[in-house]
């Protein structure tokens, strides 16, 4: 039997109430919502928010202040019913506004509580109101759909394992999960509602504020988050897991979502988490959220997949046979995802241009906590300047094959130019203003634009700030140059010339993440 979960009474008190935040206009919503006057003529809202990288992705017309999502898990059809609640501010008047949305089953929509026509073309869900929403208003959408985790489709975000689903939904999927405005310029506050037979757990970004036992023999779980989420990087994930909890610096706590079997093969791995946060808390500050942790879901599938691990949202997703492996195979990673917290998400990327933002950060601290610790890297060599120097030959082919640091395209998005060459511009930085004024500017940018997204142009204003002087063309030069700068402090190093053929490691594998300098 399908069980149908709808808005009950115990959400609606939490989003009433004890989630005030989730559903009032919060203050980084209505920082971020640009409003037009509400006597404005009213007009549909545009399908696209105008990425370069994904023209497609994203609706205009409204901000997103906060999303609640109640989902419930069939275990013996393996599908879910979901009510999708979005909490939106417009922008200008709307006679019609849209969602993405691809692979969902759309049962109805509720505008302001009100019944709305809507239709399903390419990825979009175009929802028409029973009456135009006047600009610079708050109103509710209410969507009840269905999702098969198991269906193919262009794209998922889905995650099947044989015990229930995790998702991964960068850079563009989320909108295979639940219907919403897909693009991490929009973030907003969640709740996640996820009802399960009582024999598995539901779990999701956030803390868990609520159990409620229901009829039927099953469970609901309630998280909220206490920080904005990009759509990209939220995680909600059912199978036969136990809660491992243990405590970080300064009382944090730490909770690790693993499957049941595996726990204790696991816990060497999941142990190191306490130390890594420790590592990275004196670079780049506290740790942003509430809480963090490691879910090694219940699938090493090779196509379970395409890489080796997501941030999503205090909750970072592996596959567990990669967490099996030695600290010294293991622990450079582990520090690339958990500086995703800080640079990707805490700051997310205003646009999928700025993605080497939160690449080439993450393999930045990722690879001197590898050679701190004296691991070679995957080419052996011990040193960042000895990394630096051989990345420095390969600038030119790289920037022939992939494009400059932050101008990639969606078929080269994942390339390891946004990984290892965007550690080779932050080395550059570093060398030519020194490592306590780039500490500074590494602290300032994070403080700045905390719970927000923010360009490359933000990263450069911030560092010519910070260092006192004006480092915009020294900065563009190294993003959008189509050759590679001198490296300040290194006359001596030179580019090897360009060839034909591409030149490994700018795309090791099918997958994105696998570029990452730090595996």
């Amino acid at each position: 039997m399908r069980y149908r979960t709808r808005l009950t009474a115990p959400a609606a008190a939490l989003l009433g109430t004890a989630a005030v935040t989730a559903l009032a206009p919060s203050a980084h919503a209505a920082a971020k919502a640009t409003s037009k006057a509400a006597s404005g003529d009213a007009a549909p809202g545009a399908e696209t928010l105008g990425d370069p990288v994904y023209p497609s992705l994203g609706n205009d017309g409204y901000r997103v202040s906060a999303y609640h999502l109640d989902l419930a898990y069939d275990a013996t059809t393996k599908l879910v019913d979901g009510t999708a609640t979005l909490r939106i501010r417009t922008t200008q008047a709307l006679t019609r506004l849209s969602l993405d949305a691809l692979g969902l089953d759309i049962r109805s929509v509720r505008v302001g509580g009100r019944t709305a026509t809507y239709e399903q073309v390419d990825e979009k869900l175009r929802i028409t109101p029973a009456r135009t929403l006047r600009g610079d208003t708050w109103t509710t959408i209410c969507v009840e759909y269905g999702a098969d985790p198991r269906r193919v489709l262009t794209h998922t975000a889905w995650v099947a394992t044989p015990d229930g689903f995790a998702v991964c939904p960068q850079p563009n999927s989320a909108h295979t999960v639940f219907p919403c405005n897909d693009h991490p310029v929009d973030k907003a506050d969640f709740t996640f509602r996820i009802t399960v037979p009582n024999a598995l757990r539901g779990v999701a970004s956030g803390t868990l504020v609520r159990t409620e036992r229901l009829g039927g023999d099953r469970t609901a779980y309630t998280y909220r988050s206490r920080s904005p989420i990009a759509t990209e990087i939220v995680q909600i994930t059912v199978g036969e897991y136990v809660i491992k909890d243990r405590q970080g610096p300064h009382g944090l706590p730490l909770r690790d979502v693993v499957p049941v079997a595996r726990a204790e093969a696991l816990e060497p791995a999941l142990a190191l988490t306490p130390n890594l946060v420790a590592w990275v808390e004196q670079r780049l500050g506290a740790y942003p959220f509430e809480t963090y942790g490691l879910l090694p879901c219940n699938s090493d599938a090779p196509d379970a997949f395409d890489f080796t691990g997501l941030e999503t949202q205090t909750l970072t997703l592996y596959k567990p046979n990669y967490l099996l492996q030695e600290e010294k195979r293991i622990g450079s990673h582990m520090m690339h995802e958990l500086v995703h917290s800080y640079f990707g998400n805490s700051v997310s990327p205003a646009t999928w241009a700025d993605l080497w933002i939160n690449e080439g950060h993450a393999d930045f601290y990722g690879l001197l906590y590898r050679y701190e610790r004296g691991w070679a890297d995957s080419i052996g060599l011990t040193t960042m300047e000895a990394r630096m120097k051989n990345t420095y030959a390969l600038g030119d082919q790289w920037r022939r094959d992939s494009g400059p640091v932050a101008s990639p395209n969606e078929a080269n998005l994942f390339d390891g130019q946004r990984y290892l060459g965007g550690v080779l511009v932050l080395y550059a930085l570093r060398q030519l203003v020194g490592e306590d004024v780039f500490g500074t500017i590494e602290r300032t940018f994070l403080d700045r634009y905390r719970n927000a997204s923010a360009a490359t142009e933000d990263y450069i204003s911030v560092a010519s700030e910070v260092s006192g002087q004006d480092l915009s063309g020294f900065l563009r030069d190294w993003l959008y140059g189509t050759t590679t700068p001198r490296m300040p402090g290194h006359p001596d190093w030179t580019v090897t010339p360009v060839r034909t053929a591409r030149v490994a490691p700018q795309n090791r594998t099918a997958g994105h993440h696998d570029n990452s300098a730090t595996l």
